[in-house]
């Protein structure tokens, strides 16, 4: 039997199993607002916005931390378009800085409430807790900006880096293998991951470096709306953050008695962003100690545009020799 492939070299089914799951995360970034906390009795400060969202599922039990950050930006940003909530107005976020407080419970949903820190002239700031079992799991404050015409400039893109025609997929690597996690990387997720120098899910890297590529895109169109780029570029880039400590550590995924967490994240978006379209994140470790590891990536366009800048430090953990 011959199976029809596109020409980014996966199938029918696997586009429509990528639309479905893209479908789904949209789904779960669509919080609900519930009115502000005195309206709802909450018991959270009077005069907080609140909102609820659902979980998606994950194989190591528990929420996925790009979900929650994604999630507390969209409710952050509902709160921006006027007393609605409708997140109908012209700012969009350009920065962002949270702390993972608690692992997330994949069997309730994520409350959100949301405190409106400043609405000036050009610029908005937020303030938003995502909270389970009374208890936040995520503090976060993201500002927004009104476009606005100033100084242009933008660190150069990196050259020579191999299409992402011509990178083996997640799918390549382990649409083959009977594992949840397997499924879950190469099957279950909505965005589709191509790593240059080689992906550190079956094993270590063959060199050691403190430095990869990867090349990021959607598996399916996304609507033309800036923030939701926005958001599920902030969603897609958690799963990445730590991996080039795992690489210059000579370490995989696959690693025995591996631990890993996010603790921290910052992100900054410079320009507009499609993230149907490849995204190259060029990325590097800065240290790692006290089982702590932190790493950064620049995000560009396959043009060489750069959209935006990120950081995370994360709990790194392994059994001692």
């Amino acid at each position: 039997m011959t199976v029809e492939r596109t020409s980014n070299g996966t199938t029918a089914d696997d586009a429509g199993q990528g639309a479905e799951r893209l479908a789904h995360l949209l789904h779960v970034l669509d919080v609900t607002a519930h009115g502000t906390a005195a309206e709802a009795s909450a018991g959270t400060n009077v005069g907080d916005d609140l909102f609820t969202g659902e979980t998606l599922h994950q194989p190591n039990g528990r929420v996925y931390g790009g979900q929650v950050l994604a999630q507390a930006l969209t409710a952050a940003w509902r709160t921006v378009g006027g007393p609605d909530g409708a997140g109908t107005g012209t700012r969009l976020p350009h920065s962002l800085h949270g702390y993972f407080l608690r692992p997330g419970d994949l069997e309730v949903p994520v409350d959100l409430t949301v405190e409106r820190l400043r609405d000036g002239g050009s610029f908005s700031a937020r303030r938003t807790h995502a909270i389970q079992h009374g208890r936040p799991i995520l503090s976060m404050i993201a500002s927004f900006q009104e476009q606005q015409d100033g100084v242009e400039f933008q660190a150069p893109a990196p050259q020579g880096v191999p299409a992402p025609e011509d990178v083996p997929s997640a799918l390549d690597t382990l649409g083959g293998i009977d594992h949840p996690q397997a499924r879950h990387w190469s099957h279950d997720s909505a965005f589709e991951v191509r790593h240059v120098e080689g992906d550190l899910f079956l094993g270590p890297a063959a060199v050691r470096s403190d430095r990869q590529h990867v090349w990021v895109r959607s598996r399916g169109p996304v609507p033309d709306d800036q923030f939701l780029h926005r958001a599920l570029l902030l969603y897609a880039c958690d799963q990445l953050m730590l991996e080039p400590v795992l690489r210059v550590s000579g370490h995989a995924w696959s690693s025995p008695g591996l631990s890993m967490a996010s603790l921290d994240h910052a992100m900054w978006w410079h320009r507009d962003v499609r993230v149907d379209e490849w995204l190259l994140f060029e990325q590097a470790a800065s240290s790692a100690q006290g089982g702590r590891g932190l790493a950064s990536a620049r995000v560009f366009t396959r043009e060489g545009v750069l959209v935006a800048s990120m950081g995370q430090e994360g709990m790194i953990r392994l059994p001692a020799a």
